[in-house]
């Protein structure tokens, strides 16, 4: 009897075994989307944090004293150079410079009483009836008093400057900031407090930080030979994460590393046509490093890692059958892994779908559409 219930329970569980097979030949292939991908030449670039800087500024301060009656400027608005942007009373200024022409006359009458005086003794001279010491006494007083008028001159001159100066003016072309004087106030030559600040705002600096040791490679040409003299253009992503819609360029390196950081500044230069880069502004610059050939841009969502941390993806081969392929990933851009080893031309990664499927299973792959890549996304060449 017993021996009857054992063959009895090995028939039911051959048929039901059977049956799991034959319900699993019946079920269709599980559907995936996939992404064939081909070798490519890719820039590699790295982001730096910086701040917005003036291409100029300029501090305006009096260069005489007095008070000032008047501003001619609105606050933030555009200025060139030799506009009037302050007056200072000019009354004192105007007084030094009537004094300084009254000198100036004064020491030229007494100039044309000098020289008609030498005149008189050289041709009294020229008679005899002069000595040699008068003749050299008219002498010595004429060029005396072309001296005199030379000072007298150089005295109005120097007025007529001061008075310019009660009339400050612009000394750059830029947008003006606000004033730190109004009408009434006591103003000094060359005083600590800056009466306003021009800056020139296009086009303007970004200076970023980089270390020392990747600089190095700048220093020795191995960037510029990787990069195919890719011109140093850098992008620019403002505070919001939004794209500045101008390209920059690297302009200068400081000479100089800091000793606390190990860091190196950075100058670009960007057109900045609708002054939407402020001075003090942050931002982020990302500059090319290099460029690598033959590698593969993979889509993060079909990369995922083993337990021991290795990147691994899912692959589709030729047969419908799902592969695991172990990667060797450089670095990330944008949304998809840099990836040098581990894959062939023409492979079919698996992007969504992932959660049920494995190893060895029939799939039935569709190839992902291609979408726009947003413009401020990482380019391939």
């Amino acid at each position: 009897m017993i021996r009857l219930l054992y063959h009895f329970c090995g028939l039911l569980v051959l048929a039901g075994s059977t049956a799991s097979v034959h319900a699993q030949q019946g079920m269709p292939p599980t559907a995936v989307t996939v992404v064939t991908v081909q070798p490519e030449t890719v820039t590699l670039a790295t982001t730096l944090p910086g701040r917005v800087r003036a291409s100029a500024q300029a501090e305006v301060r009096p260069q005489v004293n007095g008070i000032i009656t008047e501003r001619l400027f609105e606050e933030g608005t555009h200025v060139e150079a030799g506009d009037t942007l302050y007056r200072i009373d000019p009354t004192t200024y105007e007084a030094a410079v009537l004094q300084a022409r009254a000198l100036l006359r004064q020491a030229e009458a007494q100039l044309s009483a000098a020289e008609r005086e030498f005149e008189r003794i050289s041709a009294l001279s020229d008679r005899g009836v002069s000595s040699q010491q008068a003749l050299d006494d008219a002498l010595s007083g004429r060029d005396s008093a072309q001296a005199a008028v030379e000072v007298a001159k150089a005295q109005l001159q120097s007025a007529e400057i001061e008075l310019n100066r009660t009339e400050i003016r612009a000394r750059l072309t830029g947008r003006i900031g606000l004033s730190e004087a109004s009408p009434g106030a006591l103003v000094t030559a060359s005083q600590a407090t800056a009466l306003t600040t021009i800056r020139n705002l296009d086009p303007v600096y970004v200076d970023v930080t980089q270390s020392a040791a990747e600089l190095l490679a700048w220093r020795r040409g191995e960037t510029a030979r990787d990069l195919k003299d890719a011109n140093l253009e850098v992008s620019l992503t403002l505070a919001d994460g939004s794209a500045f819609g101008h390209k920059g360029l690297l302009t200068a390196a400081e000479p100089h590393v800091d000793e606390q950081t190990g860091v190196v500044v950075l100058r670009m230069e960007f057109d900045n046509p609708n002054q939407l880069l402020l001075p003090g502004m942050y931002v982020q610059v990302e500059m090319p490093t290099t460029t690598m050939e033959n590698v593969f841009l993979v889509p993060q969502e079909g990369v995922t890692r083993d337990r021991r941390g290795n990147a691994v993806a899912m692959l589709v081969n030729a047969d419908n059958t799902v592969e695991e392929r172990t990667l060797s990933v450089v670095t990330d851009q944008g949304a998809t892994w840099v990836v040098s080893e581990g894959l062939n031309p023409g492979d079919r990664i698996i992007v969504e779908g992932l959660q049920k499927v494995r190893p060895g299973a029939t799939v039935a792959p569709e190839e992902r559409v291609a979408s726009l890549e947003p413009a401020d996304a990482p380019q391939a060449n």
